[in-house]
């Protein structure tokens, strides 16, 4: 097998707790044996952040069997994650390895970041001015008034968007008073890749395994300490934090540290939340054309060997 001149972006893709992370270092690991220089860029959006470990399964600098990795503890818990940002500098990021000769392999479970990179994915515009008058109203009246209103002004975007979600509702109805007719949280019918030579991997297990697994870790995540690291982040402004605030696991520590939740009900609840999320992840995936579906056991070389 003869790999292409041009350096390729591989995309490792699926549901969290579904091996994504093995299977990118292997796949890296056979790239390498066939002398194939390769970096690995993180696609997770809660691994962006600075001392969030434990709660996103961080893979430790000394596991990366020493393949660079990249846009890993990028961004500070009070700072917000983007999704046009992460687009462009996760490119960035991908031509720089690219100028290099390198392969790419971009990997994480947060479908709407993954998208915005590998395909033609176009961001609408923003107003400061709109979005401030929107958030004030957000924090007057709640989501459920905003709510109702992008309902009636774009019923097929508002069945998109998580009524309780009040920063996704404010950006659909800002872009709505800005003329345009989608938030861009979809992608188009038929999307283009970004990069031409792009192979994206998606990784399944059976649904009752992955609920397994994903109940198991979340108990491993509060015996390895979830709590005292959220209190440390909590120091530097966690609880403020737009994006990282909210992640799962964090905010169910956050609320055992303040009283407000039982050990066994925040876990509880971080169980069942993850169950959910994995749901999501894998609808989200499951939409995109040209996966390239495999189990998580997997050998990486069969991947190579097809292209």
């Amino acid at each position: 097998m003869t790999l292409t001149a041009q350096p390729r972006l591989w995309v490792v893709v699926g549901a969290t707790g579904t091996g994504k992370t093995r299977l990118s270092l292997d796949l890296a690991e056979v790239l390498r044996e066939r002398a194939r220089p390769v970096e690995v860029v993180n696609a997770d959006a809660m691994q962006l952040y600075i001392g969030m470990d434990i709660g996103t399964a961080k893979l430790a600098e000394a596991d990366r069997r020493g393949i660079p990795h990249h846009l890993f503890d990028v961004l500070d818990v009070t700072q917000e994650a983007a999704v046009a940002w992460f687009q462009e500098t996760a490119r960035a990021t991908i031509t720089d390895i690219h100028s290099r000769g390198a392969d790419a392999i971009l990997v994480g479970g947060s479908g709407l970041y993954v998208s915005s990179v590998v395909y033609d994915f176009r961001f609408p515009p923003r107003d400061e001015g709109i979005r401030a008058r929107l958030e004030a109203e957000l924090i007057s009246s709640g989501p459920g008034v905003l709510f109702d209103r992008l309902r009636e002004l774009d019923p097929a975007t508002a069945e998109r968007v998580d009524p309780r979600n009040g920063r996704r509702v404010v950006r659909a109805l800002e872009v709505i008073e800005l003329g345009e007719s989608t938030h861009g949280a979809a992608l188009p019918e038929e999307p283009a890749l970004w990069h031409r030579e792009t192979t994206v991997v998606g990784v399944s297990v059976p649904r009752a395994e992955l609920v397994e697994r994903l109940d198991e870790r979340v108990v491993a995540m509060w015996r390895e300490g979830l709590v005292a690291e959220a209190a440390q982040l909590r120091d530097i402004g966690l609880e403020y934090g737009v994006t990282a605030g909210r992640a799962i696991g964090y905010a169910q520590a956050l609320a055992q540290l303040r009283g407000e939740k039982s050990e066994s009900d925040a876990i509880a609840e971080t169980q069942a939340l993850t169950r959910r999320y994995a749901r999501r992840q894998v609808s989200w995936f499951k939409r995109l054309s040209g996966v390239q579906w495999v189990d998580s056991g997997c050998d990486a070389a069969d991947l190579v060997d097809q292209k």
